[in-house]
């Protein structure tokens, strides 16, 4: 009978003759706890890591603000006022979600950070169209392949003399300086060698800031705009130079006689990237070179970074601390020898900062340095999730626009990663470590082996696996071999290459650094080849269409969630990453874009027979034809057609004749008339029905030549006056027409836009004379 009764009640049931207290009488559900209560238990687990996301808010404002399409009012400045007093009086009653609301506050100071320095920042500089006599302080030199590149301050234009006479001189002498910096490019042949601190004078042809290849690529503006520079050129004549007329930044001249020396001491390729090791500037490195160790795997060799950084200071603290070791015992009693290590490695990690020219990468890496020292030093482990968040809030508050670069995004993703994988299996190498301890010397030996090769493979993959969504949106770049060409270049680099560049520049005052510098160009040599060789293997790098700005930012939030988190619901990043790498799916990619200045046009036709199509007029820029080009994930201007003549190409999707070509890039889809006859040329009758017919039914007219000089009310019009007005347009054809964004309507009325020209005023006829 106590069977039967069981299996009336049910395996759930309570037992016969519970009472009638019980919570679960007659098959109740147990209560279940509310979600918000459930947050809370949450939350409260993860206590310790709130913290985390205060860069994360800050991070947030400032994409806020970048991603207005007008200037914020004053007003914005004080938006983090009310949500931190907020947070502040709940602090004590609701923490949870006083970190909520300072979070908010968090964000809202990210948004108004940029606006202070760009209200104080002056603005865009109107640069001549003629050639000037610019005359500056030299604040940095460049080695190029080819000559010299100098940035000057307080550059003055001058008139020339053979335009103007000797009053007019003097008043253009007068003039107070140009606000902003000037870089000028030397002529190869020139025999001048300006150091920072003289004064050069010379003819140059200056242009400003180019606007970005097409509507939502890389902005060349608003990058020169926050760093300061107005102008930038080419030397038209030889440069006269005034030794010692100005001041210098700190380390500026040493910084360029290192590179010198480096670049005289060790010949070729070799020593423009040993100079580039030493002292951060890459401009003397040729194209080949830098392709090689692009395509490799390698780039961030060149780019000074925590890596060199941690070689330096490595370096510094061994050599300190085996000094300390060799003090007589009654001193070393009474001294810290590992402290006295740690802060001699801190100085010279900031020193070579400083010559290094202090970048973002440099920047991180000295102030999680500067963490690390100050936890040895109270006995605390310092290198840990907060020492980096504590790193990333410093260099977000102190120059936000930072944020924007690879450089910040690509190096903090990689040691978010490598911190937040050491975490993880810290813990299991500990008990892997005591089950080591049990087995013989030859286990144990074995042991540290693979953990050293499985380490350095991990920390390649991790590295190279968080960086790697953020060299596809900006580079359009994927390396397939970076894993092992890091395997034999990065211990070259650490065991060889650096430790005999630091004592390079330490015998330079003896004159005595090619002794030094000879060890250090082998080692080159060998990354080189190591570069070349990887580069050259079928597919070490492929051209993909660049990830769409929104893919990015989910692809980093669910990288961040997934590294910050502790507990379970850390798993919750991996479909945000998911979506961020497959946002390319989602967004089509414009079929047409013309530059800037309308020399270039290219068509990007889908489908099997497609490909990529451009028209490039002389004077067309090669860089903004490959920049376009990287929008649809093609490779140079090698893998781009040139337009036919006359006939068809892409299966019919183009059809041209001299006068003009149709096209159609998608099936189904409206057409757009690209018009390449001259104005008054023989088909001049051809392209002027053409027009007709494309105004009264199509979708989009593109006039190369000059402005369409005709009423034009049934299709989009892009012209020379257009795009001189509002820059590179953007096109996409779509049943019913087109849709066509122009890089003004992009980017808005910013600070570094410039306004829209004006055209000139017609001269007035001269007044007859009597």
């Amino acid at each position: 009978m106590s069977g039967v009764g069981t299996l009336a009640r049910g395996p759930g049931a309570p037992p016969a003759g519970a009472g009638a207290g019980s919570p679960a009488r007659f098959g109740a559900p147990l209560p279940l706890r509310r979600p918000a209560a459930a947050l809370s238990d949450r939350l409260a687990a993860e206590r310790g890591r709130l913290a985390l996301w205060l860069p994360v808010a800050l991070g947030a404002g400032i994409l806020l603000y970048f991603g207005l399409r007008s200037e914020p009012s004053p007003a914005w400045r004080w938006l983090p006022l009310p949500p931190l007093a907020g947070a502040l009086l709940l602090a004590a009653r609701r923490p949870h979600l006083a970190w909520g609301v300072g979070l908010l506050a968090a964000a809202a100071r990210g948004g108004a950070g940029p606006a202070r320095p760009a209200a104080r920042l002056s603005p865009p500089l109107a640069v001549p169209a003629r050639a000037v006599v610019v005359a500056g302080i030299v604040e940095s030199v460049a080695l190029l392949p080819q000559g010299r590149r100098v940035t000057l301050a307080e550059a003055r234009l001058l008139a020339e003399a053979a335009e103007a006479d000797a009053a007019q001189r003097a008043s253009s002498e007068a003039a107070p300086p140009l606000p902003r910096l000037v870089r000028v490019r030397l002529r190869s042949d020139d025999p001048a060698r300006p150091m920072p601190g003289d004064r050069v004078t010379v003819r140059a042809l200056l242009r400003p800031p180019a606007a970005p290849a097409y509507p939502g690529a890389w902005d060349f503006q608003r990058a020169a705009f926050f760093s300061g520079l107005g102008a930038s050129g080419f030397a038209l004549g030889p440069a006269s130079v005034e030794p010692g007329a100005g001041r210098a930044p700190p380390l500026a001249a040493l910084r360029a006689r290192i590179e010198a020396r480096a670049v005289a001491a060790i010949p070729g390729e070799a020593g423009a990237v040993a100079a580039a090791l030493l002292t951060g500037g890459q401009s003397a490195i040729p194209p080949t070179a830098l392709a090689a160790m692009r395509d490799s795997g390698l780039a961030h060799l060149l780019s000074v970074s925590g890596l060199h950084l941690a070689i330096v200071m490595g370096v510094a603290f061994a050599v300190v601390r085996l000094f300390a070791a060799a003090l007589p015992a009654a001193l070393a009693l009474r001294i810290s020898a590992k402290g006295c290590a740690a802060v001699a490695a801190l100085a010279a990690g900031g020193f070579y900062m400083i010559l290094a020219g202090a970048e973002v990468p440099m920047r991180r890496s000295f102030a999680m340095a500067a963490l690390v020292t100050l936890g040895i030093l109270l006995g605390r482990r310092a290198l840990s999730l907060r020492g980096l968040a504590l790193a990333a809030a410093a260099l977000l508050l102190l120059d936000p626009v930072q944020l924007l670069g690879p450089s910040f995004q690509m190096s903090f993703a990689a040691v978010l990663a490598l911190v937040a994988g050491w975490e993880w299996v810290r813990p299991r190498l500990a008990a892997a470590r005591l089950a080591r301890a049990e087995s013989g010397w030859a286990g144990r030996l074995a042991g540290r082996a693979l953990v050293w090769l499985a380490g350095g493979v991990a920390t390649s993959l991790l590295a190279g696996a968080a960086t790697t969504p953020f060299g596809l949106h900006h580079f359009g770049r994927l390396q397939l071999y970076g894993v092992a060409a890091n395997a034999v270049a990065v211990p070259l680099t650490s065991v060889l290459v650096m430790p005999a560049g630091m004592a390079a520049v330490a015998l330079m005052p003896f004159g005595l650094e090619g002794l030094a510098l000879a060890p250090m160009g082998w080692g080159v040599e060998a990354i080189l080849a190591v570069a070349r060789t990887v580069a050259s293997w079928p597919g070490a790098a492929l051209a993909l269409p660049p990830l769409p700005a929104w893919g990015l930012a989910a692809t980093a939030f669910g990288m961040v969630w997934l590294c910050l988190w502790r507990t379970g619901w850390r798993a919750l990043g991996v479909p945000a990453i998911v979506l961020g790498l497959s946002s390319g799916a989602f967004e089509r990619p414009p079929d047409l874009l013309v530059s800037a200045d309308a020399r270039l046009i290219a068509l990007r036709v889908a489908g099997d027979g497609g490909g990529a199509f451009v028209q490039r007029l002389a004077g067309g820029s090669a860089f903004t034809r490959d920049a376009m080009l990287r929008a649809w994930g093609v490779e140079g201007g090698a893998q781009a057609q040139p337009f036919p003549e006359s006939g068809e190409a892409a299966g019919g999707a183009i059809r041209c004749t001299p006068a003009a070509c149709l096209l159609r890039p998608r099936e189904g889809t409206a057409d757009a008339l690209l018009v390449r006859a001259a104005p008054r040329g023989p088909q001049e009758n051809a392209r002027h029905a053409l027009l007709e017919e494309a105004c009264a039914g199509g979708a989009a007219v593109v006039v190369a030549a000059e402005p369409l000089r005709m009423r034009c009310r049934g299709a989009a019009v892009i012209d020379r006056f257009r795009v001189w007005r509002d820059g590179p347009h953007a096109v996409w054809l779509e049943r019913d027409g087109a849709r066509v964004v122009s890089d003004r309507a992009f980017r808005g009325a910013r600070p570094w836009v410039p306004p829209p020209p004006r055209p000139r005023a017609p001269a007035e006829p001269p007044a007859p004379t009597e």
